[in-house]
């Protein structure tokens, strides 16, 4: 391996560990070169090449939110997805499918291993890795090797690498309480007399958590619950677990890493203890070791937080390849809630263009709520009110954190994306959906990467037995389809989610046809009144162009051309693409209650 590390990379990485660990820095490198060549540079080779184009869509599920029976729930959702979504889905992103203890698998007990119902890294692998393998695993369940040949359903894996924190029940606590090197080192302590009052609280649970040692009591760091135990970065063995855990990972096949909670990761009493210098050299790291090893491997990070603290993460794009677009949920669900679109057409005008071969992820629901700390400066306070309010009255819930005052506030909207579009005092399910799908059909336009979560997809109802069950705000949008019975749902045509996925998998499918949707192609904003949004489309190349205006009211709109700037002229017809009708030609455009056009200008 030290062959391969040019002298200006050596350097480099050399800087970094001295950044993060001062004069432990050649030990550090050295113990990677060590751990590089154990696994190899051939990691390239085992998975797809790190190229997004508008043919990419991921989809986010946890891999038993489709269940056929008590084993092999990852085949039993992709099965359905290879019968019903056909190839409209390029990666899957499949929610951690590790042992764990709690919060739907984001208190990991063991890294290393794939939960028994869901199935084995054998099944993983031959996901991403093998189609002819996979389209026996398909055929096994569906009972139609015919069927599962038909369609290509070789996708792109995405997981998670739960890094601020492990399980209380995993192998490094228990050592950490008994005492046993190396992981007795492997956690913060605290005592919980210090002014710990700058520490940004994600949530209203307490900071530090007591557990009982074999040297006695000790306070030990819980960002996000007293299950969840945060581990020490501070310690250069912390680092290597994770870079050691993020390379069997990539040799596995899984060629998207999401690193969850990253921005809370390094931790230094008497500052916010989020967004530290050290946190940011972390990701860099990781960014240099997939880059060299990898280079077919995409690093997304996960920080819910307001715009600009979230693309922070992009660094000079030297971080993350690419960021969740925290504002778009939220500004969305405004703008059509209110049938405004000024603040969302204000704030995508002043998005920026992302580093070179970065990108943004869009998406506007996933397995956690609707955050609002990234609406932060975007909206008036009382607009911020009514979102808030109006998601309780379609039946959702609302979670809050403690403030540095002791306070607490709203952090997110516990409520699934299609009912946060019902009309409290309207049983209208049709214009529900039209609601819905013209926040989808938004999104999907926008530049960057489009994650679509499966109950967005299915057009899944607010679940609240599950609420009353576990407890968890969140459960609300967590259902668990019975195969069989979400099947019945989709062969049903007068049901929601036949209506949801037949009018998805289509945009889909136009959408992937485009170039100018390319996830890097140029994206331009145009304001020509509340009723809309609007943004033109270009492809890399230049070769084709795509005019999206969606109507965010529930009223008939006219676009007189001539009064716009828009480009377009006000005597010349456009294919629409969404209806294969050419829109314009009369000197105005026409669009119906929620309607997007997909106006193809070249």
């Amino acid at each position: 391996m030290n062959r391969l590390i040019s002298p200006e990379l050596r350097e480099k990485l050399t800087k970094r560990f001295e950044k993060l660990y001062d004069t432990k820095a050649d030990a550090c490198l050295n113990r990677l070169l060590f751990l590089l060549g154990r696994y190899g540079v051939g990691l390239k080779d085992k998975a797809h090449a790190n190229k997004w184009t508008e043919q990419d869509a991921i989809l986010i599920t946890y891999g038993d939110m489709i269940q056929r029976g008590p084993k092999n729930k990852i085949a039993d959702l992709c099965s359905f997805l290879n019968i019903y979504v056909n190839n409209s889905i390029s990666t899957l992103h499949i929610l951690p499918f590790f042992p764990y203890s709690s919060d739907d698998g984001f208190s990991v007990i063991d890294y290393r291993r794939v939960r028994d119902d869901l199935g084995d890294w054998d099944t993983i692998e031959t996901i991403s890795t093998n189609f002819d393998e996979q389209v026996k695993l398909f055929s096994a369940f569906t009972g139609d090797y015919a069927m599962a040949q038909t369609v290509d359903a070789n996708y792109k894996i995405m997981a998670d690498l739960v890094i601020n924190h492990v399980s209380r029940e995993s192998s490094w606590f228990r050592d950490f309480v008994n005492g046993v090197a190396p992981a007795r080192n492997y956690f913060i302590e605290a005592d919980p007399d210090q002014d710990l009052s700058e520490v940004v609280r994600p949530r209203s649970k307490p900071l530090l958590t007591p557990i009982t040692t074999k040297e006695g009591e000790k306070h030990v760091w819980t960002t996000f619950s007293e299950d969840q135990i945060d581990v020490d970065f501070s310690n250069p063995d912390v680092l290597f677990e994770f870079l050691d855990i993020l390379l069997f990972y990539i040799s596995k096949g899984i060629s998207v890493i999401r690193l969850d909670a990253i921005a809370y990761l390094w931790k230094k009493v008497g500052t916010s203890c989020i967004h530290l210098r050290e946190t940011h050299e972390v990701v860099k790291l990781i960014r240099d070791v997939v880059d060299l090893v990898a280079p077919h491997v995409t690093i997304i990070t996960e920080t819910n937080v307001p715009h600009e603290e979230n693309i922070s993460y992009f660094g000079d794009g030297d971080e993350a390849h690419m960021v969740y677009q925290f504002s778009l949920p939220p500004l969305l669900l405004h703008a059509i809630q209110t049938e405004n679109a000024a603040y969302l057409t204000q704030w995508a005008q002043n998005l920026e263009e992302p580093p070179e071969d970065c990108l943004y992820f869009n998406f506007t629901a996933s397995h956690d709520g609707i955050g609002v700390r990234p609406l932060e400066g975007l909206i008036p306070d009382k607009e911020f009110e009514t979102l808030v309010n109006g998601v309780k009255e379609r039946g959702g819930y609302v979670s809050y954190k403690t403030d540095s005052d002791g306070n607490e506030s709203p952090y997110e909207l516990n409520i699934t994306y299609l009912d946060a579009f019902k009309d409290p005092e309207l049983d209208d399910t049709a214009r529900q959906i039209d609601r819905f799908m013209c926040s989808q059909t938004i999104m999907l336009s926008m530049q960057g990467v489009p994650g679509i979560y499966l109950h967005s997809l299915t057009g899944t109802t607010n679940y609240t037995e599950g609420v009353e069950r576990t407890g968890e705000k969140r459960a609300i949008n967590r259902k668990k389809w019975d195969y069989d019975e979400l099947v019945s749902e989709i062969d049903n045509e007068s049901s929601t989610t036949h209506q949801v996925l037949n009018r998805y998998n289509e945009l889909l499918y136009i959408r992937k046809k485009h170039p100018a949707f390319h996830p890097g192609g140029e994206q331009k904003m145009y304001d020509i009144g509340n009723a809309f949004f609007v943004l033109e489309r270009t492809s890399p190349e230049g070769g084709e162009k795509i005019l999206s205006i969606s109507n965010v009211t529930g009223e008939n709109q006219e676009i007189e051309v001539v009064q716009t700037d828009l480009p377009i002229k006000s005597q010349t017809p456009y294919l629409n693409l969404l209806d294969k009708e050419n829109q314009g030609g009369k000197g105005n455009l026409s669009l119906q209650p929620y309607e997007t056009l997909w106006l193809l200008l070249d």
